[in-house]
């Protein structure tokens, strides 16, 4: 388990570096386009690969679908919501995110970050270890995030004080998150490994389609299919040779 927390901290503390990035840095936009693209393609490789898999294998084909809809569904609302609020943009690396304040970046950030966090402890708890790609994979994820919510943050009037505390609460909530996935699969009914894999792939699969691939085109266009082409067959490769 303690395992499984450190890979979950390596991979949330992406969002402090995000975070000081968006204070202290300049970040061509086209750069996080390109490492967001492929971070796309190995978290989809990842969520089909090893947790998919793994849900057909224990549950079998109905349990698999119905619980990945279920994942990618419940997403989707609370995405709509946080959108509503302001947070459609909490992956954008501009220098001032349109139409949405800070806290509903950071919000929508925290939410995005449960899924990702999550599929690190449940690749521990199928008796491996993470995949070096994946974890790269949401590490790389996180760091937009961290910057484009922080640039929010800073314009709504929160010290940088503040910011970076926000962002020691998502890496903590990160922790928690790898050990929840980590806890609630080790040791537990295969049914529920499948339900609990295949919810998780929806959710990644839904989070990166509406929030890293629009951003990523929208800042580096046509060339980041192909990027997100070499994160996807990359992360079949590892999960080959693992």
């Amino acid at each position: 388990m303690w395992e499984t927390a450190l890979w979950g901290g390596i991979a949330g503390s992406a969002v402090l570096m995000g975070a000081l990035a968006g204070i202290y840095l300049k970040v061509k936009r086209s750069i996080i386009a390109y490492i967001m693209a492929y971070g796309t393609g190995v978290l989809i490789g990842a969520a089909t690969f090893e947790l998919l898999i793994l849900s057909l294998r224990d549950g079998g084909m109905e349990l698999t679908v119905l619980s990945f809809i279920l994942g990618a569904i419940i997403f989707t609302l609370f995405d709509l919501l946080i959108s509503k609020k302001g947070g459609r943009e909490r992956k954008r690396s501009r220098k001032r995110p349109e139409g949405g304040s800070g806290l509903a970046l950071f919000i929508g950030t925290v939410l995005d970050s449960i899924p990702e966090s999550f599929i690190i402890g449940v690749s521990f708890a199928d008796g491996g270890s993470a995949s070096w790609l994946l974890m790269a994979a949401v590490f790389i994820s996180n760091i937009p995030e961290g910057l484009s919510s922080s640039v929010g943050l800073l314009k709504d009037g929160y010290s940088k004080a503040k910011v970076q505390l926000l962002w020691l609460s998502v890496f903590a909530l990160s922790v928690l998150s790898s050990m929840a996935g980590y806890t609630m699969l080790r040791d537990k009914p295969e049914g529920l490994a499948a339900v609990v894999s295949s919810f998780s792939a929806g959710a990644v699969v839904a989070m990166v389609s509406s929030t890293m691939m629009p951003e990523a085109y929208e800042d580096g266009g046509p060339v980041v299919g192909f990027i997100a082409a070499l994160g996807l067959i990359s992360s079949l490769v590892l999960a080959k040779l693992g």
